[in-house]
Protein backbone atom coordinates (compact mmCIF):
# COMPACT_ATOMS: atom_id res chain seq x y z
CA UNK A 1 0.00 0.00 0.00
CA UNK A 2 2.98 2.36 0.46
CA UNK A 3 3.05 2.88 -3.27
CA UNK A 4 -0.43 4.33 -3.11
CA UNK A 5 -0.11 6.54 -0.05
CA UNK A 6 0.18 9.82 -1.93
CA UNK A 7 -1.82 8.70 -4.91
CA UNK A 8 -4.66 7.97 -2.52
CA UNK A 9 -4.37 11.29 -0.78
CA UNK A 10 -5.01 13.04 -3.94
CA UNK A 11 -8.53 14.09 -4.82
CA UNK A 12 -8.74 17.82 -5.30
CA UNK A 13 -8.58 20.42 -8.07
CA UNK A 14 -11.64 22.50 -8.03
CA UNK A 15 -12.86 25.87 -9.31
CA UNK A 16 -14.18 28.04 -6.51
CA UNK A 17 -16.10 31.30 -6.59
CA UNK A 18 -13.94 34.16 -5.33
CA UNK A 19 -14.36 35.18 -1.68
CA UNK A 20 -12.61 37.03 1.10
CA UNK A 21 -10.84 34.10 2.76
CA UNK A 22 -9.70 30.55 2.18
CA UNK A 23 -12.33 29.17 4.55
CA UNK A 24 -15.11 31.08 2.80
CA UNK A 25 -13.90 29.81 -0.59
CA UNK A 26 -13.72 26.25 0.68
CA UNK A 27 -17.24 26.48 2.09
CA UNK A 28 -18.59 27.85 -1.19
CA UNK A 29 -16.87 25.10 -3.14
CA UNK A 30 -18.19 22.34 -0.92
CA UNK A 31 -21.74 23.64 -1.29
CA UNK A 32 -21.76 24.46 -5.02
CA UNK A 33 -19.28 22.25 -6.90
CA UNK A 34 -20.95 18.85 -7.15
CA UNK A 35 -18.68 17.32 -9.79
CA UNK A 36 -15.44 18.15 -11.54
CA UNK A 37 -12.49 17.05 -13.63
CA UNK A 38 -8.90 18.33 -13.95
CA UNK A 39 -5.31 17.47 -14.79
CA UNK A 40 -2.69 17.35 -12.06
CA UNK A 41 1.05 17.24 -11.41
CA UNK A 42 2.26 15.78 -8.12
CA UNK A 43 5.69 16.19 -6.54
CA UNK A 44 6.52 14.01 -3.53
CA UNK A 45 9.58 15.04 -1.51
CA UNK A 46 11.09 12.80 1.17
CA UNK A 47 12.68 14.46 4.23
CA UNK A 48 16.40 15.02 3.88
CA UNK A 49 18.68 12.47 5.50
CA UNK A 50 22.00 13.34 7.06
CA UNK A 51 24.63 13.62 4.35
CA UNK A 52 22.13 13.12 1.53
CA UNK A 53 20.36 15.50 -0.84
CA UNK A 54 16.59 15.90 -0.78
CA UNK A 55 14.84 13.38 -3.05
CA UNK A 56 11.76 14.21 -5.12
CA UNK A 57 9.52 12.23 -7.46
CA UNK A 58 7.10 13.73 -9.99
CA UNK A 59 3.97 12.12 -11.41
CA UNK A 60 1.03 13.37 -13.46
CA UNK A 61 -2.42 12.39 -14.62
CA UNK A 62 -6.09 13.35 -14.40
CA UNK A 63 -9.01 13.01 -12.02
CA UNK A 64 -12.79 13.22 -11.92
CA UNK A 65 -15.20 13.33 -8.99
CA UNK A 66 -18.90 13.35 -8.23
CA UNK A 67 -19.98 14.43 -4.78
CA UNK A 68 -20.39 13.01 -2.23
CA UNK A 69 -18.42 9.79 -2.52
CA UNK A 70 -17.23 8.94 -6.02
CA UNK A 71 -13.94 9.84 -7.67
CA UNK A 72 -11.38 8.54 -10.12
CA UNK A 73 -7.67 9.30 -10.30
CA UNK A 74 -5.62 8.12 -13.27
CA UNK A 75 -1.83 8.33 -12.97
CA UNK A 76 -0.17 8.15 -16.38
CA UNK A 77 3.47 9.11 -15.72
CA UNK A 78 5.87 7.71 -14.65
CA UNK A 79 3.79 4.65 -13.64
CA UNK A 80 0.25 3.82 -14.67
CA UNK A 81 -2.09 3.53 -11.70
CA UNK A 82 -5.84 3.95 -11.34
CA UNK A 83 -7.75 4.80 -8.17
CA UNK A 84 -11.54 4.55 -8.25
CA UNK A 85 -14.03 5.17 -5.45
CA UNK A 86 -17.47 3.93 -6.51
CA UNK A 87 -19.33 4.93 -3.35
CA UNK A 88 -18.76 1.63 -1.57
CA UNK A 89 -15.30 0.37 -2.46
CA UNK A 90 -11.94 2.05 -3.06
CA UNK A 91 -10.11 0.29 -5.90
CA UNK A 92 -6.35 0.67 -6.45
CA UNK A 93 -5.01 -0.78 -9.70
CA UNK A 94 -1.28 -0.96 -10.47
CA UNK A 95 -0.79 -1.67 -14.17
CA UNK A 96 2.86 -2.79 -13.91
CA UNK A 97 2.11 -5.24 -11.11
CA UNK A 98 -1.26 -6.20 -12.63
CA UNK A 99 -2.60 -6.01 -9.09
CA UNK A 100 -5.86 -4.65 -7.68
CA UNK A 101 -6.41 -3.75 -4.03
CA UNK A 102 -9.99 -3.27 -2.81
CA UNK A 103 -10.97 -1.66 0.50
CA UNK A 104 -14.22 -0.36 1.98
CA UNK A 105 -14.41 3.41 1.54
CA UNK A 106 -15.88 3.88 5.00
CA UNK A 107 -12.71 2.47 6.53
CA UNK A 108 -10.12 4.52 4.62
CA UNK A 109 -11.41 7.95 3.60
CA UNK A 110 -11.98 9.75 6.93
CA UNK A 111 -9.46 12.52 7.66
CA UNK A 112 -7.98 12.37 4.15
CA UNK A 113 -7.81 15.03 1.41
CA UNK A 114 -10.44 13.03 -0.48
CA UNK A 115 -12.86 13.46 2.42
CA UNK A 116 -11.85 17.11 2.80
CA UNK A 117 -12.56 18.02 -0.83
CA UNK A 118 -15.13 15.57 -2.18
CA UNK A 119 -17.28 14.09 0.57
CA UNK A 120 -18.61 16.60 3.08
CA UNK A 121 -21.72 18.71 2.30
CA UNK A 122 -20.56 21.72 4.37
CA UNK A 123 -17.83 23.06 6.64
CA UNK A 124 -19.57 21.78 9.79
CA UNK A 125 -19.31 18.24 8.47
CA UNK A 126 -15.63 18.75 7.66
CA UNK A 127 -15.01 20.00 11.19
CA UNK A 128 -16.00 16.63 12.59
CA UNK A 129 -12.73 15.20 11.21
CA UNK A 130 -10.55 18.30 10.76
CA UNK A 131 -9.50 21.41 12.60
CA UNK A 132 -9.83 24.12 9.91
CA UNK A 133 -8.20 27.54 9.93
CA UNK A 134 -7.39 30.38 7.55
CA UNK A 135 -3.64 30.50 6.89
CA UNK A 136 -1.57 33.54 5.79
CA UNK A 137 -1.66 34.36 2.09
CA UNK A 138 1.44 33.42 0.11
CA UNK A 139 2.42 33.07 -3.55
CA UNK A 140 -0.70 35.03 -4.48
CA UNK A 141 -2.97 32.35 -2.99
CA UNK A 142 -5.51 32.18 -0.17
CA UNK A 143 -4.89 29.21 2.12
CA UNK A 144 -6.80 26.90 4.43
CA UNK A 145 -4.95 24.65 6.86
CA UNK A 146 -6.70 21.39 7.77
CA UNK A 147 -5.35 19.24 10.61
CA UNK A 148 -6.84 15.75 11.04
CA UNK A 149 -8.37 15.17 14.47
CA UNK A 150 -7.80 11.40 14.45
CA UNK A 151 -4.81 10.50 16.59
CA UNK A 152 -3.87 7.60 14.31
CA UNK A 153 -3.94 9.66 11.11
CA UNK A 154 -1.01 9.19 8.73
CA UNK A 155 -1.15 12.92 7.96
CA UNK A 156 0.07 15.94 9.90
CA UNK A 157 -1.68 18.57 7.83
CA UNK A 158 -3.30 19.46 4.51
CA UNK A 159 -2.96 22.99 3.09
CA UNK A 160 -5.37 24.12 0.37
CA UNK A 161 -4.30 27.04 -1.84
CA UNK A 162 -6.83 29.04 -3.87
CA UNK A 163 -6.60 31.95 -6.29
CA UNK A 164 -9.27 33.86 -8.16
CA UNK A 165 -11.97 31.36 -7.36
CA UNK A 166 -9.93 28.29 -8.31
CA UNK A 167 -8.16 25.66 -6.24
CA UNK A 168 -4.54 25.74 -7.40
CA UNK A 169 -2.44 23.74 -4.95
CA UNK A 170 -2.86 20.99 -2.38
CA UNK A 171 0.06 20.45 0.02
CA UNK A 172 0.06 17.29 2.14
CA UNK A 173 2.50 16.63 4.98
CA UNK A 174 2.52 13.11 6.42
CA UNK A 175 3.53 11.90 9.87
CA UNK A 176 7.03 10.96 8.61
CA UNK A 177 7.78 14.43 7.23
CA UNK A 178 7.19 13.51 3.60
CA UNK A 179 5.56 16.30 1.58
CA UNK A 180 3.29 15.88 -1.44
CA UNK A 181 2.38 18.93 -3.52
CA UNK A 182 -0.37 18.64 -6.14
CA UNK A 183 -0.82 21.42 -8.70
CA UNK A 184 -4.01 21.45 -10.78
CA UNK A 185 -4.92 22.75 -14.23
CA UNK A 186 -7.72 22.68 -16.83
CA UNK A 187 -10.38 22.29 -14.15
CA UNK A 188 -13.99 21.93 -15.28
CA UNK A 189 -16.68 22.56 -12.65
CA UNK A 190 -19.93 20.60 -12.56
CA UNK A 191 -19.54 18.56 -15.75
CA UNK A 192 -22.14 15.89 -16.43
CA UNK A 193 -20.37 12.63 -15.53
CA UNK A 194 -22.20 9.37 -16.29
CA UNK A 195 -22.35 6.78 -13.53
CA UNK A 196 -20.14 4.38 -15.46
CA UNK A 197 -17.26 6.86 -15.05
CA UNK A 198 -16.78 5.49 -11.54
CA UNK A 199 -17.36 1.83 -12.24
CA UNK A 200 -14.36 -0.46 -11.91
CA UNK A 201 -13.86 -4.01 -13.14
CA UNK A 202 -10.63 -5.82 -12.43
CA UNK A 203 -8.73 -6.58 -15.66
CA UNK A 204 -8.58 -10.21 -16.72
CA UNK A 205 -5.74 -12.02 -14.97
CA UNK A 206 -5.15 -9.31 -12.37
CA UNK A 207 -4.41 -10.36 -8.81
CA UNK A 208 -7.24 -8.99 -6.61
CA UNK A 209 -6.54 -8.38 -2.92
CA UNK A 210 -9.46 -7.46 -0.64
CA UNK A 211 -8.72 -5.83 2.68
Amino acid sequence: MKRFVFAFVLLAACALPASASGLASLETFVKTVKSGRADFTQVVTAPAREGQATRSKTSSGSFEFSRPSRFKFVYRKPFEQTIVADGQTLWLYDVDLNQVTARKQSQVLASTPAALIASAPDLKALQLDFTLADAPSKDGLEWVLASPKARDSQLQSIAVGLRGGELVVLEILDSFGQRSVLTFSSFEANPLLPGKTFEFKAPAGADVIRQ
